[in-house]
């Protein structure tokens, strides 16, 4: 059965025990899935080399660049070992959180239930009144001052809202300034694998500054060695910032700017802020993302309810749709694709509701362009084209756009423009075209760099090779009106100079002609 036409937006999928299997993979392929998630949170370095060996293979028989991101686990605090039944709280109790604690004790006649931590300095970072959340703030309590008895480095809590414990619960501190560094020891392990294995996205945790992103892209360009491809600078790993704390939100604009791309981490998000407000923030993300030119991901509880059930609520519907309306590149599945019952079925769920939702606002998004405001105001040659190219192909009518781009550049420019029309990007580099996955409306092809033939100029020789693939493809048929954007020489970085519109086949027009 032909896989169906891309969908404009994404879809990212995380991988896990009930995906990872080749004919599971290669089913979720088939669905719509662009990108892949290893979350580092989860799993052994060897479970995510097996499921990155798989995504790869499977994806090198369909011919397809489909990308793999890697997700930080970041400076998330939990609570340590718990026996197995774990312990229960009640409302109105005080518990001891104790970082020194190796298996968490129950309550006596004369001590409160106490609990280990991951954090070593947590009582320093909280102080009396503020909120300590645990298990995604299904159990909160407030922060009180703690007794001599409890033990020097401990945290005295008092349970507003009750419920069991067990090992490895999240705490969120939500009023507090957490000391915990951006980056720990698994994260920089992590980060050191995925250069290692040519991962080709990095999402960054619990953001809260600029810098944080900084520093990591630092270090990616210092250990991207040449690799043929580039190497160097260029051959780091974007870096996507996960936009989950309320310090992220104040800093927007700068995470933005010094990331590759965001993603609403609505998840912790949800309990670091008021659940009410999650939906004003995620509408103010994709908006930020949007006007810097980057690519921004919705995620969590998407379709939640299909980790058991094959039908969704219609509340998750309409989640998904809304998120497609309001401009995301792409959306993200976690449980759903991870350890749900429905993988295959949740994807293909997604990409109907996605389907819609493009169709519902096709024509108002055909009226005027919406480029980037922060990116036409560097007056890069290659956006201003990209932003002519939407005025081009609508007069032409043009079913799609196709381009050649080297590094992603003219791929990126012309997704932001917001033409609800598929992009074909063309690139020589294996690494840049799984890149450009997660570009709204872009689906890549790698080609090898035209080269003139005869009379022909490269260009041409290109022109030609493009109709061919795109009626192989059934992307296209003869006749059919595109709009082309490349340069010379092919195959360098930045050259875009040169627009055409096309008629699939003929001969007369495009670039055949020079």
């Amino acid at each position: 059965m032909a896989s169906p036409r891309p969908t404009l937006a994404k879809i990212l999928a995380t991988i896990g025990p009930a995906s990872d299997k080749p004919e599971i993979v290669g089913k979720l392929i088939d669905a719509g899935v662009a990108c892949f998630r290893l979350n580092f949170s989860h799993g052994t370095m060897d479970d995510h080399a097996r499921r990155l060996q798989t995504i790869r293979d499977v994806a090198e028989e369909r011919g397809l660049p489909i990308a793999v991101l890697g997700d930080l686990p970041g400076p998330k605090i939990r609570i340590g070992k718990v026996s197995p039944e774990g312990i229960t709280v009640a409302a109105g109790e005080d518990i001891v959180i104790d970082p020194e604690l190796a298996l968490a004790t129950p309550a006596t006649a004369n001590t409160p239930h106490r609990f280990g931590c991951t954090h070593t300095r947590i009582a320093t970072d909280v102080r009396p009144g503020q909120k300590v959340l645990i298990n995604d703030g299904a159990i909160r309590g407030l922060a009180v001052e703690s007794l001599e008895a409890d033990g020097p480095h401990t945290l005295r809590v008092r349970i507003t809202t009750g419920g069991l414990i067990t090992s490895g619960k999240g705490i969120n501190l939500p009023q507090s300034e957490v000391s915990l560094p951006a980056m720990g020891e698994r994260d920089w392990a992590c980060v050191e694998w995925a250069v290692k294995h040519g991962i080709d996205y990095l999402a960054l945790s619990f953001v809260r500054t600029a810098e944080e992103v900084r520093t990591l892209k630092a270090a990616l360009a210092g250990m991207c060695s040449v690799d043929g491809e580039g190497g160097g600078v260029a051959a780091a790993i974007p870096v996507i910032a996960k936009i989950e704390k309320p310090q992220a939100l104040t800093n927007l604009e700068a995470i933005c700017e010094a990331s590759d791309g965001l993603m609403v981490a609505r998840g912790d998000l949800g309990v670091e802020m008021d659940i009410a407000t999650v939906p004003v923030a995620q509408r103010q993300i994709i908006k930020t993302a949007d006007s810097w030119g980057k690519p921004c991901i919705v995620a969590t509880q998407m379709l939640e309810s299909m980790i058991t059930s094959p039908v969704p609520t219609r509340a998750e519907a309409g989640d998904v749709a809304t998120a497609v309306i309001q401009g995301a590149d792409a959306v993200m599945l976690s449980a759903e694709t991870a350890s749900g019952q429905w993988p295959v079925v949740t994807v293909e769920t997604m990409r109907r509701i996605i389907e819609h939702a493009e169709a519902s606002v096709r024509s108002e998004r055909e009226q005027s362009p919406t480029p980037p405001g922060r990116v036409i105001q560097t007056g890069y040659r290659t956006a201003a084209l990209a932003h002519g190219a939407w005025y081009v192909a609508k007069d032409f009518n043009a079913s799609m756009l196709v381009c050649w781009s080297q590094r992603g550049g003219a791929a990126r420019y012309l997704s932001q423009t917001g033409l609800p029309r598929p992009i074909i990007a063309c690139s020589s580099s294996v690494r840049e075209t799984r890149r450009m996955a997660l570009l709204r409306g872009v689906t890549a092809l790698r080609m090898e760099v035209p080269v003139s033939s005869g009379a022909s100029s490269a260009l041409a020789v290109w022109n030609r090779a493009i109709d061919d693939e795109l009626i192989r493809r059934g992307r296209a048929g003869p006749g059919e009106p595109v709009v082309l954007l490349a340069g010379q020489p092919q195959g360098v970085q930045g050259a875009a100079n040169t627009l055409a519109t096309h008629r699939v086949g003929d001969a007369s027009s495009g670039f055949y002609r020079h």
